[in-house]
């Protein structure tokens, strides 16, 4: 039976039927897998947000003439647009996987998952935040 409620044990079903923890071997090992999970899902959302603003930096400023200059094509400009997209996919795929194993309800897990985004936050995305001006949605799973 799915526990609906938060859990201590390490008897946990994450994600697939075969992956399941009945060892204190096998939960620890599932813990360390989630934890780096969590962490690279912040490694790829600062790539991801590095990626795009390094190709909206070209653009001119919408600021300063939008009407008088007209904005010059590139050809690199869709295939960035493509990386970025193909990044945010991948991005929302691994955070929505974050999200299912959580609702396992084990708190192991969710301990994991939540250190895990907290670590890979200090490690890839809390310093040099003056040039990262793009910001989309705070939501970890976005």
């Amino acid at each position: 039976m799915m526990h609906m409620t938060f859990y201590w044990g390490i008897k946990a079903t994450i994600l697939f039927d075969s992956w399941r923890t009945d060892s204190w071997t096998s939960y620890l090992l599932s813990l360390v897998a989630l934890f780096a999970v969590a962490a690279f899902y912040q490694y790829m959302e600062d790539r991801r947000l590095r990626f795009k603003l390094l190709a909206t930096r070209s653009k001119p400023s919408p600021i300063a003439s939008p009407l008088l200059e007209p904005a010059p094509f590139s050809v690199a400009a869709p295939v960035a647009r493509a990386a970025t997209a193909v990044l945010f996919g991948v991005n929302s795929a691994i955070g929505y996987l974050l999200m299912l194993a959580v609702m396992s309800f084990n708190a192991g897990v969710f301990l994991a998952v939540v250190v895990g985004l907290a670590a890979g936050y200090f490690l890839f995305r809390s310093g040099g935040e003056e040039d990262m001006v793009v910001v989309e949605n705070p939501c970890a799973c976005a």
